[in-house]
């Protein structure tokens, strides 16, 4: 059996990274024998599409098994659609992950925990109560929730970043609109993504012309 982990670097003391589509490496582990493979992540500079590749990627593994920090809607769609397991909110090394799977400490969930985009930030403190803003913030944020903010990463804190913050709490709490320069390159990626989507999407549908016409 194999699973898959976001990973911060290439062996099992490396720390689970919290973001999925960007985060830097992928560990795959087979439980059997323990070995481990740790691959680089190509989409992790992806413009738009980078959670739809990931998850790609990882049901190319043949792993069964998704532990990582957070998961977007368009990649938690993909791993569902693979049959991927998928458990998120998971930090530490990944040493110390695998035994809490063995233990059945770990449950899997099919939705995703955090809105699109959430890891282009660049930034690594992203798991819920410690919010990382868009900017490349990390606060710790005030109030609860999700925000958007300048310099408030919401959730339990303050933040530095500009942009979006992870909370504890339920539902989003807004706080300053961003300026117009931060709407503009959330436009222009969302704009990347979805040529990225058109791209697959015909794709697709060449192969299924060319399968109908055999």
């Amino acid at each position: 059996m194999k699973i898959a982990f976001s990973s911060t670097g290439k062996d099992l003391d490396s720390e689970i990274d919290p973001r999925f589509g960007r985060c830097a490496y992928f560990l795959v582990v087979d439980l059997d024998d323990m070995s481990f493979e740790g691959i680089e992540n190509e989409s992790m500079s992806l413009g738009g599409g980078a959670g739809i590749q990931s998850g790609q990627f990882i049901a190319n593994t043949g792993a069964s098994v998704l532990i990582t920090g957070n998961v977007g809607p368009n990649a938690s769609r993909t791993l569902n659609a693979a049959g991927i397991d998928v458990i998120v909110g998971v930090h530490g090394p990944i040493r110390d992950a695998i035994e809490r799977y063995k233990r059945g400490e770990l449950s899997r969930t099919d939705q995703a925990n955090v809105p699109d985009h959430f890891g282009m930030g660049g930034g690594q403190n992203a798991y819920p109560g410690g919010g990382m803003g868009r900017g490349g913030g990390m606060g710790r944020g005030m109030g609860q929730g999700m925000g958007r903010g300048m310099g408030q990463g919401m959730g339990r804190g303050m933040g530095q970043g500009m942009g979006r913050g992870m909370g504890v709490g339920g539902g989003y709490a807004p706080t300053q609109d961003p300026p117009a320069s931060s709407r503009e390159n959330e436009t222009e990626s969302l704009k990347q993504e979805a040529k990225s989507l058109r791209e697959q999407l015909n794709s697709i549908l060449s192969r299924i012309e060319e399968l109908e016409g055999k």
